[in-house]
């Protein structure tokens, strides 16, 4: 494969920066909006600006696979996205941004567990080395807790929520992989345009408690960042990318998101840095990649 040009490298870190930024944008917007109402107002933003751009795949999508496996895809994005937002925002309205990075940082080792239980990969030592110590990461992150202000205090649940975020994620990686290798676009399109369907309804409920107009611009704002950068352009960055350049080196691109987002929230949000978390992160990205290096 010849060499990438610059402009794509540029794209990748803009995708990495923006996803970064998801995890300090979701902590501001949550001090003004319930965490359910976000959710419900990104998916259904997300899932109008995606329908005009993907109609046509689905279309295509439709021809290739019949309506019958339209419905699986879907469901697959349903829960590969929609699911996956919301514990994303469950999770981090209940601990920091620093423990949720290093907690996302797992996926590439949910993925290879998945696919090793599929039959999709061989298990080896090396592997099982690298899943191992990348679980015990997590262990040593729950195990050695400091404490904190209480309003930035991580908690179990919140690192539950943000676990089964990974866990999700990377259950619809693996499925679409093996099932519906070229549908990746249309997955994710499907994930939203499905759940702003289902979460249509929820906007209407939160607001017989929640008025609209309390929510400042600034909040807005990041809704919209959420919905729109980080939700559709950053998708779309991911699968171009993944059409030009081999995956290895896109996934390698993640690696910088934990320490991207857990800077950004030192300096934004005064999150505190100590050695049990540097540890747990190392010990977590060092997991992954004996992992993935002997995939």
């Amino acid at each position: 494969m010849s060499s990438p040009p610059v402009t794509l490298y540029f794209l990748l870190a803009t995708m990495v920066l923006l996803w970064a930024g998801n995890y300090i944008v979701a902590k501001i917007v949550l001090r003004e909006l319930p965490a359910v109402l976000l959710v419900a107002l990104r998916t259904v933003i997300s899932g109008f600006i995606i329908a005009p751009f993907f109609f046509r795949r689905f279309m295509r999508a439709e021809e290739r696979l019949g309506w019958r496996n339209i419905g699986a895809v879907a469901a697959l994005g349903f829960f590969g996205i929609t699911m996956n937002q919301f514990c994303f925002v469950m999770g981090i309205g209940r601990t920091t941004v620093t423990h949720s990075a290093i907690i996302m940082a797992t996926i590439p080792v949910w993925v290879l567990l998945l696919a090793t239980v599929l039959g999709m990969e061989r298990i080896t030592a090396a592997k099982m080395a690298g899943m191992s110590l990348a679980i015990s990461g997590v262990v040593v992150l729950q195990a050695f807790r400091p404490e904190y202000a209480a309003a930035s205090k991580p908690t179990v649940l919140g690192d539950f929520f943000v676990l089964l975020c990974a866990l999700l994620l990377a259950s619809m990686t693996t499925l679409a992989k093996r099932w519906m290798p070229h549908e990746g676009v249309s997955i994710v399109a499907a994930g939203y345009i499905s759940g702003a369907i289902v979460v249509a309804p929820v906007i209407w409920w939160e607001c017989r408690t929640f008025d609209l107009r309390s929510i400042t611009p600034a909040a807005w704002a990041g809704v919209f960042y959420m919905a729109g950068f980080c939700s559709v352009i950053c998708y779309a960055i991911y699968n171009y990318s993944l059409r030009h350049i081999a995956a290895s080196r896109v996934a390698a691109t993640q690696y910088l998101q934990p320490f991207l987002a857990t800077l950004l929230a030192v300096v934004i949000l005064g999150e505190r840095i100590t050695a049990p978390v540097v540890a747990a992160g190392g010990i977590i990205i060092a997991g992954v990649y004996v992992a993935e290096r002997s995939a």
